[in-house]
């Protein structure tokens, strides 16, 4: 299967002043596969060290950790002399080592010529825990379950995905095609274990049993590696998000994770989950300006899951759903759409998405995506919607030079409003240079 971020791993291997890098990313999104892969691809020889599964490497790693001695220890280890740019070394769980963690910082500053790639799937966790942190040293790169368009190419819809990005939006000749899969795509989701079952097996229900495989290896995480006072409270928050999702207003409202619960009872239950990864929060802005992150209320958000797929097997959506009509696009007054928009929103490069406006007239603008200057609203319809209240609202209150709506509905700009189709949301990027475009003439 292909991993657009395999391009990003590319451009980090060429830069003239390359770190080692950290791969970022919840427990089985593919982080493992794709670094060994990239390393098949593009590097004569790979190094791949499991921290979990390796402990004797550990005294490597408690001297002095000269970078060269290291180097020629994991040679030994591996059998083969580990060269400068040849060789991509894998330090994998490496959250279960910190001193190699450590030693980033002086292959950073003495032997930045080794290409180092680092996974580590409760890395977030870990570095919470105040685990030694080579600062300013790293490279960063997050991995994301598949996206919609990952999921086109490994269905072998390839020419499609490039039509689409091509720019052509004479889509209608491919408009069921492209429903049905992303029908498809809101039943399967993006973990890469569930997506190859598809591929093997065109069986949902098989599909559902690696769903619920992965929430409960995710469930036994809280437990194996949460600390004990918090376990309990974020299977609470974790049990909660459907129900979170399933109201009008989905803003997370600590009452429905139990009843007479705080705010400060539950912080550190939702900060564990998210430096998981395994959760996403969205946060309401009082102020739709730039930088968003400067007026986001931080006592106002909503709570999704990592993956549509998981949002769809903890809520007991049964696959049938897929059967009737666009019924799974407004399943949860639309949750399962918004949470798949914000996954697509999350895995385009350089995009901020993790913010929405609230008007005191309930007028509610999903998503503000930030680009340059410009502060642009996108408002997520389920289904067939055409009604735009929400985007008039804001559009009369702050006359952005652009608005957003994604729906069912084919592609349409009309007085001032793109209307993007959920299944082409992967070219949203090309929608908003050519508003830029027609804006700036």
């Amino acid at each position: 299967m292909e991993r657009l971020l395999i391009e990003e791993l590319k451009k980090w291997q060429n830069k003239t002043d390359r770190k080692p890098l950290i791969l970022r990313g919840a427990r089985q999104v593919g982080k493992t596969w794709l670094l060994k892969e990239f390393g098949k691809i593009c590097f004569k020889d790979v190094c791949y060290i499991n921290f979990e599964q390796v402990d004797s490497l550990e005294s490597v790693f408690s001297g002095t950790l000269n970078p060269e001695d290291i180097i020629n220890q994991l040679s030994v280890f591996h059998g083969k002399r580990i060269l400068p740019n040849d060789t991509l070394i894998i330090f994998d769980e490496v959250q279960e080592m910190p001193r190699a963690l450590t030693s980033l910082k002086y292959f950073a500053e003495e032997n930045p010529e080794y290409a180092i790639c680092c996974a580590g799937s409760l890395l977030g966790v870990a570095l919470h825990k105040g685990t030694s942190f080579p600062v300013g040293k790293v490279d960063f790169l997050n991995l994301h379950p598949m996206s919609f368009r990952e999921f086109l190419i490994a269905n072998g819809e390839q020419m499609l995905v490039e039509y689409v990005l091509g720019g052509s939006r004479a889509l209608q000749p491919f408009e069921s095609r492209l429903v049905s899969m992303l029908k498809q795509y809101l039943i399967i989701g993006g973990m890469p274990s569930a997506v190859k079952k598809w591929l093997d097996t065109k069986d949902y229900f098989a599909v559902d049993e690696v769903q619920h495989a992965i929430i409960v290896a995710y469930e036994n995480d809280f437990s194996k590696h949460a600390p004990k006072n918090l376990v309990e409270k974020i299977r609470y928050v974790w049990d909660s998000i459907p129900s979170q999702l399933a109201k009008e207003n989905k803003k997370f409202i600590y009452g429905l994770v139990r009843e007479g619960a705080r705010a400060r009872e539950y912080e550190d239950a939702l900060m564990w989950l998210s430096d998981a990864g395994e959760i996403l929060r969205t946060y309401n802005v009082t102020k739709p300006d730039v930088p968003l992150k400067a007026y986001a209320d931080l006592k106002s958000f909503k709570v999704f899951l990592l993956d549509v797929g998981l949002l769809r097997c903890l809520s007991g959506l049964s696959p049938k759903v897929i059967l009737e009509g666009s019924r799974i696009f407004e399943e949860f007054k639309g949750a399962i759409t918004e949470q798949y928009v914000l996954q697509e929103l999350n895995t385009i490069p350089h995009l901020q998405s993790n913010y929405y406006w609230t008007s005191q007239s309930k007028a509610e603008v999903d998503f503000l995506i930030s680009e340059g200057l410009n502060v642009i609203p996108l408002e997520c319809k389920a289904g067939y919607t055409m009604n735009a209240k929400s985007l008039k609202s804001y559009g009369e209150k702050y006359s952005p030079t652009m608005s957003l709506r994604t729906s069912l509905l084919p592609y349409e700009r009309k007085e001032g409003v793109c209307n993007i189709p959920l299944y082409i949301l992967f070219a949203i990027n090309n929608e908003i240079r050519t508003t830029e475009e027609i804006h700036n003439h």
